[in-house]
């Protein structure tokens, strides 16, 4: 048998999730209740709103908070760590097929892309020994550590409230946190992203810049392969001045 003291926190937890829904536990002054379920939610709604501005201020001043709400009263977080609730809410925005607001059909992928600065942005992750000045044709290019390649059906870097698309544009957007500890973003092309892709395969010793272009000039049956490698220097230099590569493998 549930012990009494889990017995009050289950229903209290549910009372303040749904207080419509689910009476108040006995015992629990009506205000007191009232002021400690405002606080949760204002707190889990700092959260949000620190990762998803452009979000809220598409969806305005009456769909945030019915969303937020529902979150708040129907989900279930898989981590007790504070900021991982925009990855929660993410997730919970994604797998839900019927959102208590009308959405735009670009929103999950909005909400994606502003999740993606704060992850890249807290990324554990730590960069192979390499050589800044290294070649980065005959060499192995060393990506920035955290990194993230993406592709979207919109345009969701241009997504705001004097923006809003009406029809899909295919988008590869890389987003990476630099030496400096800064988060960028850099639209790409599909030829530059799958590049991209190329370098981010573990093989090891790591794929030389040539290796990868002259994979890619394969993939397109491309007539002047030599000219695919050119054009892949030129862009893996490119990569580098902007800190998505730092160097090449030592």
């Amino acid at each position: 048998m549930t012990p009494a003291f889990q017995q009050f926190q289950l229903a209290f937890g549910r009372h303040l999730r749904d207080p419509r829904r689910h009476p108040r536990p006995a015992g629990v002054p009506a205000r007191r209740g009232r002021i400690y379920g405002e606080l949760l939610y204002n707190n889990l709604e700092g959260f949000l709103l620190a990762c998803f501005p452009v979000t809220r201020r598409v969806l305005g001043e009456r769909r945030w908070p019915r969303l937020v709400r529902a979150f708040f009263r129907e989900a279930r977080c898989h981590t007790p760590y504070f900021r991982e609730i925009p990855r929660e809410f993410l997730r919970w925005l994604v797998e839900t097929d019927e959102l208590p607001v009308a959405v735009p059909p670009w929103l999950r992928e909005l909400a994606h892309y502003e999740w993606a600065e704060l992850a890249v942005d807290v990324m554990d992750a730590v960069a192979p020994a390499h050589d800044p000045a290294g070649d980065l044709l005959d060499g192995a290019p060393v990506l920035a550590p955290a990194l993230m390649n993406l592709a979207y059906a919109w345009p969701v870097q241009r997504i705001g409230p004097d923006f809003r698309p009406r029809k899909p544009v295919a988008t590869q957007l890389l987003v990476f946190r630099n030496d400096a500890d800064d988060v960028n973003f850099i639209e790409l092309n599909p030829v530059a992203a799958r590049l991209v892709a190329l370098l981010q395969e573990d093989t090891g010793a790591g794929r030389t810049g040539r290796t990868a272009c002259l994979a890619i000039a394969a993939e397109l049956a491309h007539p002047q392969p030599d000219a695919v490698v050119a054009h892949g220097a030129a862009l893996l230099a490119e990569l580098r001045a902007a800190g998505a590569i730092l160097g090449a493998r030592t």
